[in-house]
């Protein structure tokens, strides 16, 4: 078995002591044959197309079931959850924080990750999840404020892809 497979493994087992969010996201990581690797890259973690979930070298260093860590897999669970379309828009990217940073709080009763930006991620949190422009916009710059400018949010539409061409076709917002 490989260093990635025994990694992986002890991370499942990890995630599954987490409650039931945590059992959850193992059931659906196991169901839909996802796979977990270790890439460098500037984002903490991504999802493919190819089913896998990819984590930063940074994030998975020492212990496998290391808190944040964990929470990278159910933020980039959700974005599969979401689909393509939902998952690159900022809509898509706030409610994955949203998961992220809840799962995490309950988990340590913090919100670990970036030291001395837990103000940003209150403040993230406390946007609500909603088709307001602004509320997108306002996210987007906490977003980037807190991962830093590698971190290309800004390229992404506010709108999952079909509701951004409706709402510049005819200025209708989703809901």
């Amino acid at each position: 078995m490989s260093a990635n497979a025994l990694w992986t493994g002890k991370l499942l087992e990890e995630l599954e002591k987490c409650g039931q969010s945590g059992t959850d996201a193992v059931r659906f990581l196991r169901e839909r044959r996802i796979r977990i690797g270790i890439r460098r890259q500037s984002a903490g973690a991504r999802w493919t197309l190819w089913r896998t979930i990819e984590l930063s070298p940074r994030y998975v260093q020492g212990s496998s079931g290391a808190p944040y860590a964990l929470s990278l897999v159910v933020h980039e669970i959700r974005h599969i959850k979401q689909g393509p379309a939902t998952a690159l828009s900022v809509y898509g990217e706030l409610e994955a924080w949203h998961v992220q940073f809840t799962f995490l709080l309950e988990l340590t009763g913090g919100y670990g990750g970036v030291p001395g930006q837990a103000g940003l991620i209150k403040e993230l949190l406390a946007l609500p999840l909603g088709w307001d422009r602004s509320v997108l916009r306002t996210a987007r710059l906490l977003m980037r404020k807190y991962a830093g400018r590698k971190y290309r949010v800004d390229l992404l539409p506010l709108y999952p892809l079909q509701h951004e061409v409706m709402y510049r076709l005819a200025r209708r917002r989703p809901g």
